[in-house]
């Protein structure tokens, strides 16, 4: 049995959820700390605003605390983790269409998950459009764009993730990038204008 910290740090990620499931109470920390950040981007793109991606992502990891001893092993547990948290984030869209809330973004959690350019503000400007422009489509598009264009989950992963078939997340990816095409042309005209 891995008891010390130094072997829980590099334990594989199901063998930290079993530990965990069986009363470890240093294996789910480990567990958090090493895929927090994607998570919490997954939150905050999905959602848009800061203060609801940090509520989703609590809501998120206390079911997958709670939920351990219930992991099947039939995906990865980031894959696991990752479905928890978009299931959070829907459960916290549906409350806000019941109770509609003006999204104030955070520029530090924004600008920490903006790509890395020469131009800070300018990605900024742009992920803060982007992040505006995934508001205006439906969740199921919005979800599937997160994971596949801006996380980078293979169309399979993603589908694990959002329990669907492939097939599903590609013609949500398609209908989404189509719907976004529109509203975010304006930034392609400005980057190639830029460039020259």
């Amino acid at each position: 049995m891995l008891e010390g910290p130094a072997e829980l740090a590099t334990a594989p990620d199901k063998k930290l959820l079993s530990l965990h499931a069986e009363g470890n109470p240093d294996a789910f920390p480990i567990l958090v700390r090493r895929h927090y950040d994607r998570m919490m981007a997954v939150a905050m793109r999905t959602l848009g605003d800061a203060d609801e991606a940090a509520d989703a992502l609590q809501e998120a990891l206390l079911a997958a605390y709670r939920a351990a001893d219930r992991f099947r092993g039939d995906a990865s547990v980031v894959t696991w983790l990752h479905r928890i948290v978009v299931n959070a984030c829907l459960d916290r869209l549906r409350r806000r269409s019941i109770r509609p809330v003006v999204p104030m973004g955070d520029d530090a959690t924004l600008e920490s998950i903006a790509p890395n350019n020469i131009d800070s503000t300018l990605a900024h400007e742009v992920s803060v459009e982007v992040s505006d422009a995934l508001r205006l489509i439906p969740f199921e598009q919005r979800a599937a764009l997160v994971l596949v264009d801006m996380m980078g989950y293979t169309t399979d992963d993603a589908a694990r993730v959002l329990d669907v078939p492939p097939g599903t997340v590609k013609s949500r990816c398609a209908r989404g990038r189509a719907r976004l095409a529109p509203l975010l042309k304006h930034l392609k005209t400005t980057e190639i204008s830029d460039n020259t």
